[in-house]
């Protein structure tokens, strides 16, 4: 099979300077693009990488507590109907599991400090198949919370605000008020501190304490649990199950899926991620858009080159095919070395940052500051894509107007001083 002439000659000027001398700075401009598109699409896969797994971690972390869909009551108020809505949930394909649970806000008092909570009462056997941070507790404070002893498990973070250790005794303000002759008082329990999580996402650690389901429909005066807890195969479709379930159980019941809890936060991570890939994708297009002088010096260069080549034939198209070839070949190459670097610093940064903080004894995340120590990394191919088929197609269009300009030349102008 006869490879195409275009294809030859792009290759060769795309290799000048090591043959020629006087072509070693077309070439040196040539490098220095094909460097500025490697560096520029590596930069791009790190950065957009590290934000994933930042967003991964942080999502995992907020699931450990937070079920994928949760089925309120109108209002707050029980649900009407505990056995139809588990039996109509668990009859969903998605839905794996599921689980009462009571939710409401109270005031936890020791001493003189006072903290806000949520309150959230959960079956200590049915917990476990809803989050990992349940899974994780089975056999510890978990088990420790028995109907009828009003026990608490508190956020590490509650607990060092608190100063609370396990065996500490607290008080529990519920809203609402008893009716007595004296007025109305706030209703007020003595609870137990039976174990201490610590979740890793500081909104939980700092508000939420849990205590067994009995006993908080019988501290809030609840006829039953306020809520079902579901978790599904795949976390994804919460939304569409949410919606699906939404319809089958009526005006009823609330359905909210985990996407619309820290909403606002979510908003900001996709927008910090198109922003960034918007700005570092201006790094790639100013490393393309060098090709443009490189190509430009090089069918100034080649100027008899290409007057010879039109004599002996070559149609216009054909002249444009060599440069067009050329400047490809460094999109390609420069794009190809990024992908490389890009996606080995990605999959080896947990290797590569401690090595880095150990030379220059640095922490970028220190451990008092940020929940997370370690730096997380998530490359996905919905980023990387896009990023290859950018930068290539960058690569191109800068090729056009310099290749066009080279099939344009008059050969006999070309020729007269030569």
């Amino acid at each position: 099979m006869q490879v195409p002439y275009e294809l030859l000659l792009g290759w060769r000027y795309t290799r000048a300077g090591r043959a020629a001398r006087r072509n070693g700075f077309i070439s040196f401009i040539s490098g220095v693009s094909m460097l500025g598109i490697a560096l520029g699409v590596a930069a791009l896969i790190i950065v957009l990488s590290v934000m994933n797994g930042f967003q991964k971690e942080v999502r995992d972390r907020m699931l450990g507590v937070v079920s994928h869909i949760e089925i309120y009551g109108v209002g707050g108020q029980p649900l009407a109907d505990l056995a139809q809505t588990l039996a109509q949930a668990r009859r969903h394909p998605q839905v794996q599991a599921a689980a009462p649970f009571v939710a409401t806000q109270a005031l936890l008092a020791r001493g003189e400090d006072m903290r806000g909570t949520l309150v959230r009462g959960i079956d200590p056997a049915l917990e476990p198949e809803i989050t990992a941070l349940a899974r994780s507790l089975k056999d510890g404070p978990f088990a420790r919370l028995v109907p009828g002893e009003f026990g608490l498990v508190v956020g590490a973070e509650l607990a060092r605000q608190l100063a609370l250790r396990e065996g500490d005794a607290v008080t529990l303000i519920a809203p609402g008020g008893q009716v007595t002759p004296a007025g109305v008082l706030p209703r007020l329990k003595q609870m137990k501190v039976v174990g201490v999580f610590d979740a890793g996402h500081f909104e939980f650690d700092s508000g939420l304490v849990m205590m067994h389901i009995e006993d908080a429909q019988r501290l809030f005066r609840l006829e039953g649990p306020t809520g079902v807890r579901l978790r599904l195969a795949d976390l994804h479709r919460a939304p569409e199950v949410g919606a699906q379930l939404a319809a089958t159980l009526g005006d009823a019941v609330v359905v909210r899926d985990w996407t619309k809890q820290n909403r606002t936060w979510f908003a900001a991570v996709q927008l910090e991620k198109r922003m960034m890939f918007i700005i570092l994708t201006l790094i790639v297009a100013v490393a393309a858009f060098n090709l443009v002088s490189t190509l430009v010096m090089t069918v100034t260069d080649k100027r008899a080159d290409i007057a010879i080549l039109r004599t002996l034939g070559a149609s216009p198209a054909s002249i444009m095919g060599v440069f067009v070839v050329q400047g490809a070949m460094v999109g390609v190459i420069g794009t190809l070395s990024g992908l490389l670097l890009g996606l080995g610093v990605a999959f080896n940064i947990g290797v590569i940052v401690p090595a880095i903080e150990r030379a220059l004894g640095a922490s970028f995340l220190p451990r008092d500051i940020y929940l997370i120590s370690a730096m997380p990394s998530d490359p996905q191919s919905a980023d990387i894509v896009p990023i290859a088929l950018i930068s290539l197609v960058l690569a191109f269009l800068a090729t056009l107007y310099p290749s066009w300009r080279a099939s344009r030349v008059n050969p006999a102008e070309a020729l007269r001083y030569e």
